[in-house]
């Protein structure tokens, strides 16, 4: 795990664009022109990693939807990369048979079955082009990478393995299995790409132990099978940490129902929360002038604008968890040195166009000339700079504009003093009934007033809630799932606790304010974090460290190596872990994310990977719990 899972699944993918073969490094000569056909599953894994450039670079001319019109390229080669379905199969023995391409490299997302192998087989003899199907391999590569230490299962029909999917009352045993197996297939096709294979820990009693059962029956066979088996030799990470297993701990989203619905303060969690943000892109609509218009006219076009945002961004690698007044500094401190380098460009090239020819222009020439060499050797640099100020001054003003007109700060504060049992200095009541705010923001807040307040509301105070939530317009749905599932779980287990820190409020943002900022913050408040650890934080804590804690004593132990599989909750391994890897099955969010890093970078040496079903935020995840709040 060293090497982050990004690298590795983007190692993975330039071989499989390399015809399988690992690329050359030194060689000169032209890639191998070639086509790439995906289908969607294969183009949301490869867009957060490779751009348009580099599989430019790789030799790819053209890359195409498998189910689109495609016309025959007959003297070049088609590399594939698709999920085994049905239809996909269909589609691809349809090429064979009308000879699209020279020939044909097939890579399977996930494993191929052997059924369908055979009608690829039958297709090719049918089209006389046995010769040209060149190879056909599994990939293992079911899983999207969004950060080093970041991955989700799937973008493509992710309402199939949804907090909503794995929750329906009404769920069918058959239906739930199909659920695990796809969380468990992409799982397995991750520690693949990985080449380790985890200790397992799961808590009882929920669907995260069902996926725990699967996966390690799943690698346990796989181990078996010497001959084929895909942990073996070279994938092993070349005996990096071959000695060292990671962690997998899965957790399930019901242990914390209130972070996903909590409003955030950082800036990646923040663009997420209300950006149309998207698999490392982030699509903004820029609203034109209204002034210029006469009145009547119809309001202009918003143009659409998408930025990705990636891991060559270094600003938004070193901001991207970072509390939002700072990220409004720093861009304003980057914009300020990137005019002064400006200023330097231009004052040199003002010396430069000296007319006359005294002495004085002269010396001053040559000393210039050295100044200017480096300055326009730095151009390239320059213009980059350019961009990514540009990019986050407006990603920033967009988050900005949803901060003030919504009072985000006021709700997250707010929230944090729920959620840490602190005085709360305004009472729920006046927060509903404020004029102000979104129906959803007080949804939000209500709902983790209710899932994190140890003794539930007595039924008056109950309906005074719900008569002033409807009041402010909002949909009582996810409450009723709420009610219903907080009942289920007092059975089960005690309340979560969320620490006892509250942000500090740093009066408000003077020093940004005053000359020329981009950013007008006035009334916005200057909230600084502290670090406290969310649940799936402490849990990971727990049982990264080996310390015992009646949360997390009780949880499952699986070790798909051993060769009898014992159940047990008695760890075999007494040593803490370097590495884990967190899985939420039933959905994850940026904040959690953010959370699991701030705490291990006090870990020296250690690594975290976060993983989850699906990445939503609280509007995605509200409209879920609706739906089964919904009678």
């Amino acid at each position: 795990m060293a090497a982050g899972i990004r690298d590795k699944q983007t190692v993975a993918l330039k071989r499989m664009l390399n015809f399988n073969v690992p690329p050359v490094k030194n060689s000169t000569g032209e890639p191998v022109w070639k086509v790439l056909i995906y289908d969607r599953f294969g183009q949301d894994i490869i867009s957060p990693l490779l751009s348009v450039k580099e599989l430019r670079d790789m030799g790819i001319t053209l890359h195409l939807l498998l189910h689109s019109d495609r016309d025959a390229i007959p003297d070049v080669p088609a590399v594939y990369f698709v999920m085994p379905t049905e239809e996909n199969i269909d589609r691809m023995c349809q090429d064979l048979r009308n000879q699209l391409y020279e020939s044909y490299y097939l890579n399977f997302i996930s494993a191929i079955s052997r059924s369908k192998l055979e009608d690829i087989a039958n297709a090719a003899i049918g089209a006389n082009a046995v010769t040209q199907v060149a190879k056909v391999f599994d990939q293992y590569l079911n899983f999207i990478t969004l950060e080093d230490d970041m991955f989700v299962l799937c973008n493509q029909n992710k309402e199939l393995v949804s907090y909503r999917a794995i929750n329906r009352p009404d769920i069918t045993d058959t239906e739930m299995e199909t659920i695990m197996d796809t969380i468990v297939d992409s799982l397995f096709c991750f520690f693949v790409t990985l080449g380790a294979i985890p200790i397992i820990r799961c808590s009882r009693g929920t669907a995260a132990e069902m996926v725990a059962v699967k996966l390690d029956k799943k690698l346990r066979e796989n181990l078996r099978d010497a001959r084929n088996s895909l942990f073996t030799g070279d994938t092993l990470g070349a005996g990096q940490f071959s000695f060292q297993r990671p962690l997998l701990v899965l957790v399930d989203r019901n242990i914390d129902l209130a972070t996903p619905l909590h409003h955030t303060w950082t800036y990646q969690a923040l663009v997420h929360d209300v950006l149309d943000f998207h698999l490392n892109r982030v699509n903004l609509e820029e609203s034109i002038g209204m002034e210029s218009s006469p009145a009547g006219a119809r309001p202009k076009k918003k143009n659409k604008k998408s930025y990705d945002l990636t891991a060559s961004d270094k600003f938004w690698q070193k901001h991207k968890g970072s509390p939002f007044p700072e990220v409004a500094e720093s861009v304003q401190q980057e914009l300020e040195s990137y005019r002064a380098q400006e200023d330097e460009v231009k004052r040199l090239k003002s010396i430069m166009g000296i007319e006359g020819e005294d002495e004085g222009a002269i010396s001053m020439l040559s000393d210039n000339t050295a100044k200017l060499t480096s300055a326009v050797s730095s151009l390239p640099e320059l213009l980059e700079k350019k961009r990514l100020i540009d990019l986050h001054t407006n990603v920033a003003t967009a988050v900005l504009e949803h901060i003030k007109s919504r009072k985000l700060d006021v709700y997250f504060e707010y929230e944090e003093k729920i959620m840490s049992k602190s005085t709360l200095d305004k009472s729920l009541l006046d927060m509903i009934s404020d004029p102000d705010g979104t129906p959803e923001d007080k949804m939000r807040l209500f709902l983790i007033y209710y899932i994190s307040s140890a003794q539930a509301p007595s039924e008056i105070d109950l309906e005074q809630y719900k008569k002033a939530l409807m009041d402010a317009g909002c949909n009582l749905a996810p409450l009723s799932y709420i009610k219903q599932w907080k009942a289920f779980t007092k059975m089960a287990s005690a309340p979560t606790s969320y620490g006892n820190t509250t942000p500090k409020p740093l009066g408000l943002f003077s020093r940004v304010m005053n000359t020329g900022s981009q950013f007008v913050m006035e009334g916005v408040k200057n909230l600084v974090l502290k670090q406290q650890n969310l649940p799936v934080t402490r849990i990971l804590d727990n049982l990264m460290e080996m310390k015992s804690n009646p949360e997390t004593d009780d949880y499952r132990y699986f070790d798909p190596k051993m060769l009898r599989g014992s159940d047990s909750s008695v760890p075999r391994n007494k040593n803490p872990f370097q590495e884990a890897i967190v899985f939420i099955v039933g959905g994850g969010n940026y904040i959690e994310y953010q959370n699991l890093i701030d705490y291990i970078k006090g870990k020296q040496g250690k690594h975290v990977l976060y993983g989850c079903s699906e990445l939503f935020n609280a509007t995605q995840f509200i409209k879920q719990l609706s739906q089964l709040g919904q009678k």
